[in-house]
């Protein structure tokens, strides 16, 4: 990072030497640094100052992870960037992790300097690269300067990583974007593995699709996705 840009950063993780690691890491390539070893800690630093990325453990005495993220997003309404810190590698934990609305997430044990590789991915990603327009195909909307989105006239709770799909998505449509153009332009050079997209998808679907009559997120089998007006046929 250049001189004058240092990032704050929260780091809730109970796991003391992992703790230290990261946080000495961090500092060292001048982030500023909060600690919270429990969930409650955590949730309250999170709601009561204002960070550039939340490196979130799973696993939390007090307060899991999953609840943490949740009352960030839910109740604190914060779009501040998390990545998650987990031991558990299967789909259903990445799912509930990224619907809870975690941006990224990160298996243990992890190379540190990937780590740090990701939150400054997260962090570029959310400080002002999203150009402030109104996006609009058939009934679904964003206003990327507010970040609300709509589909008819009901609002929708988007995740930041979802909002950013959904707006490539939007912003290519009718045509179809590839798997690897979407984590592209999504993530960066630093790509997820593969459940990342899929799983973020999944959780996407049942906000934007789920509750309506008309299925308007569409995959198009060896060839990718794309969102199609609600008037329209598949």
């Amino acid at each position: 990072m250049n001189p004058g840009e240092a990032k704050s950063v929260l780091l809730i993780e109970d796991h003391a030497d992992i703790a230290e690691m990261v946080g000495a890491y961090l500092e060292n390539r001048d982030y500023i640094v909060d600690y919270a070893a429990d969930g409650i800690t955590g949730l309250h630093l999170a709601v009561s100052n204002e960070y550039d990325a939340i490196i979130l453990d799973l696993m939390l005495p007090g307060m899991d992870g999953l609840e943490v993220c949740q009352k960030i997003r839910d109740d604190a309404k914060s779009d501040v960037p998390i990545i998650m810190l987990t031991a558990r590698d299967t789909l259903d934990d990445k799912i509930s992790g990224l619907d809870k609305g975690a941006d990224d997430y990160l298996i243990k044990p992890f190379a540190i300097q990937e780590l740090e590789a990701r939150v400054r991915s997260l962090i570029r990603r959310y400080s002002g690269d999203i150009k402030k327009e109104i996006i609009t195909v058939g009934d679904l909307s964003i206003d990327t300067s507010t970040l609300k989105v709509q589909r008819g006239d009901k609002d929708l709770a988007i995740t930041p990583i979802g909002l950013k799909i959904l707006s490539v998505l939007m912003r290519a449509s009718p045509a179809v974007v590839s798997r690897r153009e979407l984590e592209r332009q999504v993530w960066g050079d630093i790509l997820p593995d593969s459940d990342t997209l899929r799983s973020h998808l999944y959780n996407l679907r049942k906000i934007v699709d789920k509750p309506f009559e008309k299925k308007i997120l569409v995959t198009v089998q060896g060839n990718g996705f794309k969102i199609i007006d609600s008037n329209e046929s598949a």
